[in-house]
Protein backbone atom coordinates (compact mmCIF):
# COMPACT_ATOMS: atom_id res chain seq x y z
CA UNK A 1 0.00 0.00 0.00
CA UNK A 2 2.86 2.38 0.78
CA UNK A 3 4.31 1.91 -2.74
CA UNK A 4 0.98 2.84 -4.34
CA UNK A 5 0.79 6.00 -2.20
CA UNK A 6 4.35 6.90 -3.15
CA UNK A 7 3.58 6.40 -6.83
CA UNK A 8 0.52 8.65 -6.57
CA UNK A 9 2.78 11.46 -5.35
CA UNK A 10 4.92 11.37 -8.50
CA UNK A 11 4.49 14.44 -10.68
CA UNK A 12 6.68 13.84 -13.74
CA UNK A 13 7.24 16.53 -16.37
CA UNK A 14 8.55 14.25 -19.17
CA UNK A 15 7.36 10.78 -20.11
CA UNK A 16 8.93 8.36 -22.57
CA UNK A 17 6.88 5.31 -23.47
CA UNK A 18 5.83 2.91 -26.19
CA UNK A 19 2.69 3.17 -28.35
CA UNK A 20 1.11 0.20 -26.59
CA UNK A 21 0.84 2.17 -23.33
CA UNK A 22 -0.40 5.30 -25.12
CA UNK A 23 -3.06 3.15 -26.83
CA UNK A 24 -4.16 1.88 -23.41
CA UNK A 25 -4.46 5.48 -22.19
CA UNK A 26 -6.52 6.27 -25.29
CA UNK A 27 -8.85 3.31 -24.82
CA UNK A 28 -9.41 4.13 -21.15
CA UNK A 29 -10.05 7.80 -21.86
CA UNK A 30 -12.48 6.98 -24.67
CA UNK A 31 -14.37 4.62 -22.35
CA UNK A 32 -14.69 7.37 -19.72
CA UNK A 33 -15.92 9.86 -22.32
CA UNK A 34 -18.54 7.40 -23.59
CA UNK A 35 -19.92 7.13 -20.04
CA UNK A 36 -20.66 10.87 -19.98
CA UNK A 37 -24.15 12.13 -20.74
CA UNK A 38 -25.94 15.42 -21.20
CA UNK A 39 -24.11 18.71 -20.71
CA UNK A 40 -20.88 17.04 -19.56
CA UNK A 41 -20.70 15.01 -22.78
CA UNK A 42 -21.50 18.06 -24.93
CA UNK A 43 -18.84 20.23 -23.29
CA UNK A 44 -16.29 17.42 -23.56
CA UNK A 45 -17.04 16.92 -27.27
CA UNK A 46 -16.81 20.68 -27.90
CA UNK A 47 -13.53 20.84 -26.01
CA UNK A 48 -12.01 17.99 -27.99
CA UNK A 49 -13.09 19.51 -31.31
CA UNK A 50 -11.87 23.00 -30.38
CA UNK A 51 -8.50 21.74 -29.17
CA UNK A 52 -8.01 19.47 -32.20
CA UNK A 53 -8.73 22.47 -34.42
CA UNK A 54 -6.20 24.62 -32.52
CA UNK A 55 -3.65 21.80 -32.62
CA UNK A 56 -3.91 21.31 -36.37
CA UNK A 57 -4.02 25.02 -37.26
CA UNK A 58 -1.72 26.62 -34.70
CA UNK A 59 0.18 23.81 -32.89
CA UNK A 60 -1.51 24.88 -29.62
CA UNK A 61 -1.84 22.24 -26.95
CA UNK A 62 -3.78 24.26 -24.39
CA UNK A 63 -7.06 26.16 -24.24
CA UNK A 64 -7.74 27.72 -20.85
CA UNK A 65 -11.51 27.22 -20.59
CA UNK A 66 -11.66 23.61 -21.74
CA UNK A 67 -8.47 22.68 -19.91
CA UNK A 68 -10.08 23.75 -16.62
CA UNK A 69 -13.50 22.25 -17.33
CA UNK A 70 -12.59 18.98 -19.05
CA UNK A 71 -8.93 18.16 -19.51
CA UNK A 72 -7.74 18.90 -15.97
CA UNK A 73 -9.04 15.45 -14.98
CA UNK A 74 -6.92 13.78 -17.64
CA UNK A 75 -3.76 15.73 -16.85
CA UNK A 76 -4.09 14.94 -13.13
CA UNK A 77 -3.88 11.21 -13.91
CA UNK A 78 -0.22 11.82 -14.80
CA UNK A 79 0.44 14.24 -11.96
CA UNK A 80 -0.66 17.48 -13.63
CA UNK A 81 2.82 18.71 -14.57
CA UNK A 82 3.47 16.89 -17.86
CA UNK A 83 5.32 19.13 -20.34
CA UNK A 84 6.54 16.66 -22.98
CA UNK A 85 5.89 13.06 -23.97
CA UNK A 86 7.85 10.87 -26.38
CA UNK A 87 6.97 7.63 -28.12
CA UNK A 88 8.96 5.26 -30.30
CA UNK A 89 9.54 1.54 -31.02
CA UNK A 90 6.43 1.12 -33.20
CA UNK A 91 4.01 3.24 -35.23
CA UNK A 92 1.10 4.90 -33.45
CA UNK A 93 -2.13 6.00 -35.10
CA UNK A 94 -2.29 9.71 -35.91
CA UNK A 95 -5.78 10.08 -34.42
CA UNK A 96 -4.67 8.49 -31.14
CA UNK A 97 -1.64 10.77 -30.98
CA UNK A 98 -3.66 13.92 -31.69
CA UNK A 99 -6.31 12.98 -29.12
CA UNK A 100 -3.69 12.39 -26.44
CA UNK A 101 -1.93 15.68 -27.26
CA UNK A 102 -5.10 17.66 -26.60
CA UNK A 103 -6.12 15.63 -23.53
CA UNK A 104 -2.73 15.76 -21.82
CA UNK A 105 -2.20 19.39 -22.94
CA UNK A 106 1.37 18.84 -24.12
CA UNK A 107 3.31 17.82 -27.22
CA UNK A 108 3.91 14.14 -27.87
CA UNK A 109 6.93 13.59 -30.07
CA UNK A 110 7.20 10.49 -32.22
CA UNK A 111 10.59 9.15 -33.12
CA UNK A 112 12.46 6.44 -34.91
CA UNK A 113 15.81 5.13 -33.78
CA UNK A 114 18.04 2.15 -33.47
CA UNK A 115 20.79 0.88 -31.24
CA UNK A 116 23.41 1.53 -33.91
CA UNK A 117 22.63 5.26 -33.95
CA UNK A 118 22.73 5.54 -30.13
CA UNK A 119 19.07 6.62 -30.01
CA UNK A 120 17.03 8.83 -32.34
CA UNK A 121 17.45 8.90 -36.08
CA UNK A 122 14.26 10.88 -36.74
CA UNK A 123 12.13 12.90 -34.35
CA UNK A 124 9.12 15.18 -34.73
CA UNK A 125 9.24 18.80 -33.57
CA UNK A 126 7.03 20.28 -30.86
CA UNK A 127 5.91 22.99 -33.33
CA UNK A 128 4.81 20.42 -35.94
CA UNK A 129 1.07 19.86 -35.43
CA UNK A 130 0.78 17.01 -37.94
CA UNK A 131 0.97 13.47 -36.69
CA UNK A 132 1.48 10.13 -38.35
CA UNK A 133 5.17 10.56 -39.15
CA UNK A 134 8.45 10.36 -37.26
CA UNK A 135 9.75 13.73 -38.41
CA UNK A 136 12.97 14.64 -40.09
CA UNK A 137 16.44 13.29 -39.43
CA UNK A 138 17.92 14.23 -36.09
CA UNK A 139 20.66 16.82 -36.48
CA UNK A 140 23.43 14.38 -35.48
CA UNK A 141 22.38 11.69 -37.97
CA UNK A 142 22.70 11.18 -41.68
CA UNK A 143 20.04 9.22 -43.55
CA UNK A 144 20.58 7.40 -46.81
CA UNK A 145 17.64 6.13 -48.87
CA UNK A 146 18.22 3.02 -50.96
CA UNK A 147 15.89 1.58 -53.60
CA UNK A 148 14.74 -2.01 -53.02
CA UNK A 149 12.85 -2.83 -56.24
CA UNK A 150 12.10 -6.46 -55.30
CA UNK A 151 10.10 -5.15 -52.32
CA UNK A 152 8.60 -2.32 -54.41
CA UNK A 153 10.33 0.40 -52.33
CA UNK A 154 11.88 3.00 -54.59
CA UNK A 155 12.78 6.67 -54.42
CA UNK A 156 10.07 7.23 -57.06
CA UNK A 157 7.27 6.15 -54.68
CA UNK A 158 4.39 8.55 -54.30
CA UNK A 159 1.70 8.70 -51.67
CA UNK A 160 -2.05 8.92 -52.30
CA UNK A 161 -1.81 12.67 -52.96
CA UNK A 162 0.92 12.30 -55.55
Amino acid sequence: MKLKEDLMELKPTVMVSVPRLFNRFYDGMQAKIKELTGVKRTITDWGIQKKLHNLQRHAQYTQTLYDRLVFNKFTQVLGGRMRLMLTASAPIDKDVLDFLKVCFCCPILEGYGQTESAAPVCLTWTQDPTGGHVGGPYRTCEVKLVDVPEMKYTSDDKDESG
